[in-house]
């Protein structure tokens, strides 16, 4: 390439106007990604407006069913504690008594507890096998109403 004096003004002219033509075809679409950047803009405020929002009904979503479960957790736990009570014989009122986490832990606080509150089984008196040494005019009816079932129906 081989370089070519300027003489003249309208020479300049016209290799500045070259220029700046070839200039501005370089940025000519730029009102357009102008426009499109605004809209771009637009689109990116409204989507971050539906993340917060869809974030802010995530964490009350999980706060129901943290506290659902939790719920869920304590009903389980007072059904295990009721089984385990009424299979040691223990009274229902002392049902809120039985502490521990998992079954192992509620059963053998159970049969602790039902090692103090159980009754003690009393054995019954044996039964009159003797005769009676009283009068003998009586006697007889009350054998006879001794062997009699008086129960009822």
């Amino acid at each position: 390439m081989t370089f070519k004096a300027i003489e003249t003004q309208d020479e300049l002219d016209q290799i500045i106007k070259d220029r700046l033509k070839r200039e501005k075809e370089k940025y000519s679409d730029y009102d357009e990604l102008k426009k499109s950047n605004e809209d771009y803009e637009k689109q990116l405020g409204s989507l971050q407006a539906q993340i917060e929002e869809s974030s802010q009904k995530m964490k009350s979503h999980d706060e129901v069913v943290a506290e659902l479960n939790s719920k869920i957790t304590g009903f389980e736990t007072n059904s295990l504690k009721t089984k385990i009570a009424l299979k040691h014989g223990l009274p229902i009122d002392l049902v809120d008594r039985l502490t521990g986490d998992d079954e192992e832990s509620i059963t053998a606080d159970a049969e602790k507890l039902a090692g103090f509150v159980s009754k003690k089984q009393t054995v019954p008196p044996l039964k009159d096998v003797e005769p009676p040494l009283g009068d003998e005019k009586d006697g007889s009816y009350k054998n006879l109403l001794k062997g009699l079932n008086i129960e009822g129906e």
